[in-house]
């Protein structure tokens, strides 16, 4: 970890210690209620704060690499930080007032302008991007350009995009998602306020794109997207784009998961159960009659009836070692299987060494960030450093196995096991969530079914009812955020 990464994180948590972090229920000027509240005011009593965070300022202005010619704070948080940043630097500073003084010059800008110059704007935080931008209007009306603006807390709920809409970047010091990551690191707070906040930045986004004709477009959190819609977004995974897809043709979000020991089994549930299925969630090395032809024909299966095929090999060795157990040894997973998964604990070479087998063959990988057993350690800390993982290994990896939805990228798939609609669980700590909480609560995409499906008398009775009660939480999950 850098010195950067070190003084940024130690920032945060002061921040925290002063209290200009808050959790608990705030309403906000809007009228909604927040479960995070900024007072970034507190830090004019702060000193040696208020050098730290204007030094953090400045230097994510030059690390942006623009040329600005003077400063202009914010009113009225932002004011002492720019007057900081202006007398160490030794930068030309403005003024902007909230209203005209009705005696004396009543200008809006107080310094001195020369029309044609650059003005850095700084603020402390951004929620819609207003402030910034009326800020950037009064000085452009002056004669001045307004490209950029820094900020200390960026809240993530659509400033940037609102003020790159109208040509300001914002470069941010400090994202609500980092905040977030340190203070849970930190055990300043716990997995489950985490997760509220998350959800709530998630579903207050201010920013409203406009259609061509510049008529409002309705802005729906990704959890309401249509698989179809977000198979179509920029930058997609393949393989997530093919399942998004197959699902919304075939109206289903059903995985079933073949945990079967006889290979002849496993093809009767692929061949019965394919036409409802998306995808179908297979272990072979319990299987004791294998050979390759089982996978042969499984394939032709997947083919025959339009499902995926999802080896749970859950992948957690070093990189090297796992190149050969997805490419080689007698199941050859990769020249079969579409989806893999794996742990995050080794570290990223997990990935490095699975994707330098299954890129090439457009194969795609899940990361296990939670499970449905009782007493896992797949929480907390860990699920963040695997969402992490995955914004930084998207070309391979393309979701999440987890029991909640856990990235606010629509691009990533999150599929959910544990799924039953019978709660009581098993003696082997296996704990049971129904689809509409997975789906429609829980904001997952796929859920994946076993022993609800397999023990059932008629399985595809079963299967039926499995399907039907995904979809319909589905849809329920559209008309609730439409």
């Amino acid at each position: 970890m850098d010195n950067g990464n070190i003084s940024l994180e130690r920032l945060i948590l002061k921040l925290h210690d002063v209290h200009a972090v808050k959790f608990g229920t705030f309403k906000l000027k809007s009228g909604i209620t927040s479960p995070i509240y900024f007072d970034l005011r507190v830090i004019v009593s702060y000193p040696s704060l208020m050098n730290e965070v204007s030094s953090l300022l400045f230097q994510r202005a030059k690390e942006a690499g623009f040329k600005f010619n003077n400063v202009c704070g914010v009113p009225y948080t932002a004011l002492p930080l720019a007057t900081i940043i202006c007398t160490q630097n030794d930068l030309p500073m403005l003024i902007r007032r909230k209203e005209a003084k009705d005696y004396g010059t009543g200008r809006m800008i107080e310094g001195t302008i020369h029309p044609g110059e650059t003005c850095l704007i700084v603020e402390d935080v951004v929620t819609s991007g207003s402030s910034v931008f009326e800020t950037a209007q009064v000085l452009q009306k002056e004669g001045l350009k307004v490209t950029d603006a820094i900020v200390l807390m960026d809240r993530e709920q659509g400033g940037g995009e609102r003020l790159a809409k109208d040509g300001i970047t914002l470069h941010s010091v400090i994202s609500i998602s980092k905040l977030l990551d340190v203070l849970l690191e930190a055990g300043r707070i716990d997995a489950e306020v985490a997760q509220s906040v998350r959800r709530f930045i998630q579903e207050n986004s201010t920013f409203k794109p406009t259609k061509e004709n510049g008529s409002p477009a309705a802005k729906k959190p990704c959890t309401s997207l249509r698989y179809e819609a977000r198979a179509q977004l920029p930058g997609i995974h393949p393989m997530a784009s093919r399942l998004l897809k197959l699902m919304e043709e075939k109206k289903s979000n059903l995985c079933v998961s073949a945990d079967v020991t006889d290979s002849g089994e496993l093809l009767e549930v692929a061949e019965t159960l394919g036409p409802l299925i998306c995808v179908l969630k297979t272990h072979v090395d319990i299987l004791h009659n294998f050979t390759p032809d089982t996978t042969r024909r499984l394939s032709e299966l997947a083919d025959k009836h339009h499902f995926l095929i999802f080896e749970d090999r859950k992948f957690a060795d070093i990189g090297n070692t796992v190149k050969h157990q997805y490419e080689g040894g007698i199941y050859q997973i990769a020249s079969w299987s579409h989806i893999i998964n794996a742990h995050a604990v080794p570290g990223s070479g997990v990935v490095k060494g699975l994707e330098a087998v299954g890129k090439p063959l457009d194969r795609g990988c899940l990361l296990i960030a939670e499970m449905s057993s009782q007493g896992s350690l797949a929480t907390g800390p860990y699920t963040q450093a695997v969402v992490k993982m995955a914004d930084e290994h998207s070309d391979f990896v393309f979701g999440f196995i987890c029991g909640s939805k856990i990235s606010g990228k629509p691009e990533f798939i999150h599929m959910t096991p544990g799924v039953n609609m019978q709660s009581e669980g098993d003696s082997l700590g296996q704990q049971y969530t129904s689809p509409e909480e997975v789906i429609c609560t829980k904001g997952s995409d796929v859920i994946i079914v076993g022993r609800g499906i397999l023990a059932a008398a008629d399985r595809v009775k079963a299967a039926e009812a499995y399907k039907k009660a995904g979809w319909e939480a589905y849809l329920k999950r559209l008309s609730l955020t439409t």
